[in-house]
């Protein structure tokens, strides 16, 4: 597994590369923002440890850019921060981070972390399943997904990971609703860290991607007090 270390403090990240590269992983190493989002069109890693605070370009943007582009590996991004309020870490989930970790943290925290990412992508597989629905249908063993259209056309749907697994869960049972812990443990398991919250803004983002209004949704309902449910009628898998 590959990993682009993102720190503009040498000694921090020499010590995380040490440290995961003790574990069998591949790291290469930037300290500014400009050079990130060029290392990540190059390499193509499979997780980014995200430093927020970085010269040219802060991590907020450069995580921003790297979820907005399509075409490539859709990493798992894992954002440093030394602020530890609130605010900070709900900004850096909104743009797109899977996790955060405040400075300082211990060797074994940030292994941790990078592993309970990585099995992430693993929640979903091994398995033939397509699921369809009047407005989509989603390939669980191909991780594909499209939004029908008129006259029988289709599009494909640019997701990330967390986005993908989302939608596959709510399409699996339309109607039914899913509380926050529930969606946290059928997307984290035991590998989630951090703030329930979260949920909402991986919501937020599959509503701008597969809603035709985000802001109205049609298809991916709050139930005030609740949670979430997917309302599209089933058309067999």
């Amino acid at each position: 597994m590959d990993i682009l270390i993102v720190e503009d403090e040498a000694e921090i990240g020499k010590l995380i590369q040490l440290t995961l590269e003790r574990e069998g992983f591949n790291c290469y190493c930037c300290s500014d923002g400009l050079e990130a989002l060029q290392a990540f069109r190059q390499r193509q890693p499979d997780v980014i440890i995200l430093d927020l605070m970085l010269p040219s370009l802060d991590g907020l943007e450069v995580c921003a850019r790297i979820r907005q582009q399509s075409g490539v590996k859709d990493p798992y991004i894992l954002m440093l921060t030394a602020k530890g309020e609130e605010i900070d870490r709900v900004i850096g989930l909104s743009t797109g981070a899977d996790d955060y970790l405040v400075k300082p943290f211990s060797p074994t925290e940030l292994v941790a972390r990078v592993r309970a990412l990585l099995r992430r992508s693993l929640r979903h597989g091994g398995q033939y399943l397509v699921y369809r629905t009047q407005h989509f249908t989603v390939n669980v063993d191909q991780r594909t997904a499209e939004r029908h259209l008129e006259q029988g056309n289709s599009e494909a749907l640019e997701l990330t990971t967390l986005e993908f697994n989302l939608l596959a869960t709510f399409i699996s049972q339309p109607s039914r609703v899913w509380n926050r812990t529930q969606l946290i443990d059928k997307l984290w398991g035991d590998d989630f860290f951090g703030d329930e919250r979260v949920v909402d803004t991986h919501v937020a983002r599959l509503r701008k991607k597969i809603e035709l209004d985000p802001a109205h949704p049609k298809f991916v309902k709050t139930v005030i007090g609740v949670g979430y449910k997917f309302e599209d009628e089933a058309v067999g898998y």
